[in-house]
């Protein structure tokens, strides 16, 4: 790849950018200039940094904008790597802003700067379109001087000036790690990935009740253990509330994926509430393992995590009966009362190599015990950690997409790791590190069972931003898993 180049409109801002280890090109203010000098610049990777002037109402004077598109008369450059630019950047303490970035022949206010904000455009300047170029890797920053409310001619642009010259400063570590990051590379994505039948009816559910009750929709903890889908559902009209007792009397409320305790249920119940239940069918089926098997009078080894919300609901089946195993430590010193009545039970999420070491120490330490009919930990969640494997040994890099609470997601990180792959859980684009991609030439991508297909789209297509792609999917298996929905939602 070749070296790359940051162009900068005005010596002021090249001086700010001088300690880059980039050519720091300064090809003059104005569109003619900016024609001319593009004309002379190399292909390959490009930097377009300066100061600007902020559209919209939030970007403020010293705040940077990172184009996702580069808007000139008749002309749109996307800039795909932008997420991975702007979330550097935020992790550097700077306020930024990602949007498009409009160029004008000439300095914009008043009714004209109105305008453009209605557009959509974030900050204007009179450079990049004439610079940005389509099919190589671009970046476009703008540290912004004056805005609407403080116009360039007006007393205390100077201290503007110094203050976003100082913000584009900060910049450079960003733009030396976005450099390092482009270049040809090739991704693997494992499938199946994503969503499974248990997360898509949850959604379905609440999708489902939102349009035959209207809004709000009550929620009991989050449907599905991901930030987005939670958000999503919020601008719909759902309301998330952690316990029954914040649901006003008479409300809908819908039970989350993971499943409830009997006493969740009772309480809903004396509220008078409309209850419809989108636990996953295969969490009601350890639920029901629970019930039969601490029925009889065995002392049930639940192995998973006690914070977990599963395995809170799991447990209230019959606390007095239920041990929860959390490894094979605790799996080497636990005492039932009864050595001769046990059962086990799982997680439904947990990785499945772990999850069998610590049922085989209780196998051989307890040859009375009874172990499920058909495995506790979901299909989606085995076959998405095949599926990881499956990649793994052949990338350098293992990027798993999935909110940090998804204990399923998180399992999938670690399962890479113990294959010997780096692997970095991120809840979407933002969180992808560019130091993770310098002299990465193969990168795997997955995604928790309750994580949306969209977001794997659009890490890849940020990659895609840095340089060439080769992609390949690596089927392993297909799903076709279905689950009825409750009456209430038909």
């Amino acid at each position: 790849m070749t070296r790359a180049v940051v162009c900068t409109p005005m010596r002021v801002e090249q001086a700010a950018l001088r300690s880059a280890r980039m050519d720091v090109v300064r090809t003059g203010i104005g569109p003619r200039r900016s024609a001319a000098a593009a004309a002379r610049l190399p292909d390959g990777p490009m930097v377009i940094a300066g100061v600007g002037g902020g559209l919209a109402p939030e970007v403020r004077p010293g705040d940077v904008v990172v184009a996702d598109e580069v808007r000139g008369p008749g002309t749109s450059v996307a800039v795909p790597s932008a997420p991975l630019l702007a979330g550097a950047l935020r992790r550097l303490g700077l306020t930024v802003h990602m949007g498009p970035i409009v160029s004008a022949d000439h300095v914009v206010s008043g009714r004209e700067r109105l305008e453009l904000a209605r557009s959509g455009a974030l900050a204007v300047d009179m450079e990049s379109s004439q610079l940005a170029k389509s099919g190589t890797p671009l970046a476009v920053i703008r540290a912004i001087v004056d805005t609407a409310d403080h116009p360039l001619l007006r007393p205390g642009t100077l201290g503007r000036g110094v203050a976003s010259l100082r913000a584009l400063r900060a910049t450079v570590p960003v733009l030396e790690q976005w450099t390092a990051a482009t270049g040809p590379r090739e991704v693997l994505l494992a499938s199946p990935r994503s969503f499974c039948a248990g997360v898509g009816r949850a959604i379905d559910i609440v999708e489902r009740a939102l349009r035959r009750y209207g809004a709000p929709v009550y929620v009991r903890r989050q449907i599905v253990h991901n930030t987005h889908v939670v958000r999503d559902l919020q601008e719909r009209g759902a309301v998330f509330v952690e316990e029954v007792d914040e649901v006003p009397e008479g409300s809908t409320l819908v039970f989350a994926a993971h499943g409830i305790a009997p006493s969740v249920r009772r309480a809903a119940e004396d509220r008078q509430l409309s209850v419809i239940d989108a636990t996953c069918p295969l969490v009601t089926k350890v639920h029901n393992e629970v019930r039969r098997y601490s029925g009889r009078g065995d002392t049930v080894f639940l192995i998973g995590h006690a914070d977990h919300e599963e395995v809170e609901g799991t447990v209230g089946e019959s606390p007095d009966h239920v041990v929860v195993v959390e490894d094979a430590a605790a799996a080497r010193k636990v005492l039932p009362r009864d050595a001769e009545r046990v059962a086990y039970t799982m997680q439904t999420t947990l990785a499945a190599d772990e999850a069998e070491e610590i049922a085989a120490i209780l196998r051989e330490r307890f040859p009375a015990l009874t172990a499920p009919r058909k495995d506790d930990i979901c299909y989606a969640t085995t076959n998405r950690q095949r599926a990881m494997r499956a990649v793994a040994s052949a990338v350098d890099l293992m990027l798993v997409v999935g909110s940090p609470n998804s204990s399923n997601s998180r399992r999938l990180a670690e399962v890479a790791e113990r294959e010997g792959v780096r692997a970095h859980l991120v809840d979407d684009r933002g969180e992808v590190d560019l130091d993770w991609l310098a002299g990465t030439a193969r990168v795997g991508i997955t995604a928790g069972a309750s994580a949306p297909p969209h977001l794997v789209e659009e890490v890849v297509r940020c990659l895609g931003g840095l340089g060439p792609l080769t992609i390949t999917e690596s089927r392993l298996m297909e799903e076709n898993v279905t689950f009825t929905l409750p009456r209430e939602v038909l």
